[in-house]
């Protein structure tokens, strides 16, 4: 019961009741006690003047009147005189002395805790005025054994008296807020948990039905998320299946643009001139048409696997891509240089490093070529205590608008001619499987840079070995 909202709630209730009573208890105890002998001196004083009265009493009368006032003397003063009316034998010395004439706050509160908590039978002497001006001051001595009992009485039916307040309030408190506030937060519980089991169906959509207004801003706010989210579910689904028939397109498209291009190939060895200058643009052609359903067949893929992380010399991780490049390139202007000191280890998957560097060299590369002048493609690293940084830096003629815009989605952030705009997307989501981030540091007329930056301090993805 603990564990639920209404049963910390009737549990905080009881004891916020019970403290707030603890807080009236005690000064309501110091008042029962001012009472309690103000009362005494009452009746002390009209035993007193019914002896003034009446001048000469039995000694069994004066008995009477002390024992109906409950006090051993009488002390009143009138006229400057202070005069004894009424006495008896006082079994014990006399323990303290309280006067009511102008009684504090504070000093009232003090003496009432420590009469309930002493256990002490003592005589104690009483000053007060006198009611009506029936004289200047009125003292008595009296026993506290019958003030404390009737103080401990007091107390305990004022404690009784909480407990049926704090019960009763709590139990008020208790089923208001169940109806108010854990009913309609179990509601949107059993919506939530409904539409998780079909979030396609719309009928399962949550419909704001609350009467308090925090809580039906909730349900509107979650009927929004769930109205948003079937539809991207909706769509999610409908290019799942166009994707599954464009692999399929693209696969058999790959087939027969295949054997077109070795019947092109043969065309360009044909001795008819116009046949020989078409063939090549021709071949060109159907050779990115091929790149364009090999590319699309591999993002169509599943996912990339998670990284086997090692620990690998980045400079010849570096050498092997440019040595590939170098061959790809040919006789090309482009100058490749790899600046990453030696001996630097990083802990990656040596494969995925691979294929990340190769496409933003390449990229680089071939923007440098299609410029027709010279340059350069430099790989340098740096780190820090938190990073490895990886920079990919060449003096092309750098990124037009449209490409920056859609730099990393895909088949759009193609920046050269015959590009498919994939390179990049694959490159930065092997990146996030070593938890690192690729990312565009800077590009113009003067160049371009990518960075590529790899926690060192971060714990190995789950699945993966070193």
């Amino acid at each position: 019961m603990l564990n639920t909202l209404s049963g910390r709630f009737l549990v905080l209730t009881i004891l916020f009741v019970m403290l707030a009573e603890v807080l009236i208890f005690v000064p309501s105890v110091a008042r029962f006690r001012q009472d309690y002998l103000l009362d005494r001196l009452e009746r002390a004083q009209i035993a007193s003047l019914a002896l003034l009265s009446e001048g000469m009493v039995d000694p069994q009368l004066e008995v009477e009147l002390l024992e109906n006032a409950e006090v051993y003397n009488v002390v009143l003063r009138r006229d400057a005189t202070r005069q004894l009316v009424l006495s008896s034998q006082i079994p014990r010395p006399i323990a303290a002395t309280y006067d009511l004439r102008a009684p504090m706050a504070a000093a009232l509160i003090g003496d009432a805790m420590r009469q309930i908590l002493s256990r002490e039978d003592r005589i104690v002497r009483v000053i007060g005025n006198p009611t009506r001006d029936a004289g200047l001051m009125i003292e008595i001595t009296m026993d506290t054994a019958p003030l404390r009992a009737a103080m401990l009485d007091y107390g305990f039916r004022i404690l009784v008296l909480s407990a049926v307040i704090s019960a009763v309030t709590a139990g008020l408190l208790f089923f208001a807020v169940r109806q108010m506030m854990v009913i309609p937060i179990r509601n949107v519980v059993s919506h939530m948990k409904a539409y998780a089991e079909a979030p396609e169906d719309a009928r399962r959509i949550i419909a704001p039905s609350a009467t308090v207004r925090e809580l039906r801003d909730a349900e509107t706010a979650l009927q929004a998320l769930q109205t948003d989210l079937s539809s991207a579910l909706r769509q999610k689904e409908r290019l799942a299946q166009l994707g599954g028939a464009v692999a399929k397109v693209s696969h058999d498209l790959r087939n027969i643009l295949t054997t077109a291009q070795l019947f092109a190939d043969t065309l360009g060895r044909s001795d008819d001139p116009r046949v020989a200058r078409s063939a090549p643009k021709l071949v060109g052609a159907i050779s990115r048409a091929v790149s364009l359903c090999e590319g699309t067949l591999a993002f169509g893929k599943a996912e990339e696997p998670p990284p086997r992380l090692g620990h690998h010399d980045l400079h010849s991780l570096v050498e092997d891509t440019l040595d590939s490049e170098r061959m790809a390139a040919g006789d090309d202007t482009v100058t490749l240089e790899n600046a990453v000191a030696p001996g630097l280890m990083l802990r990656c998957d040596a494969d995925q490093v691979l294929r990340v560097l190769g496409n933003l060299v390449r990229n680089a590369r071939q923007a440098l070529a299609a410029t027709g002048r010279p340059g350069y493609v430099r790989v340098e690293a740096t780190t820090t205590d938190a990073e490895w940084r990886v920079r990919v830096c060449d003096t092309g003629p750098g990124l037009p608008p449209k490409a920056r815009e859609h730099l990393f989605k895909p088949f759009q952030g193609s920046f050269r001619k015959g590009g498919i705009g994939l390179g990049l997307v694959i490159a930065a989501e092997l990146v996030r499987g070593h938890g690192g981030k690729l990312r565009l540091e800077r590009t113009g007329p003067e160049g371009t840079v990518f960075e590529i930056l790899l926690p060192r301090d971060r714990a190995a993805p789950q699945g993966t070995v070193d």
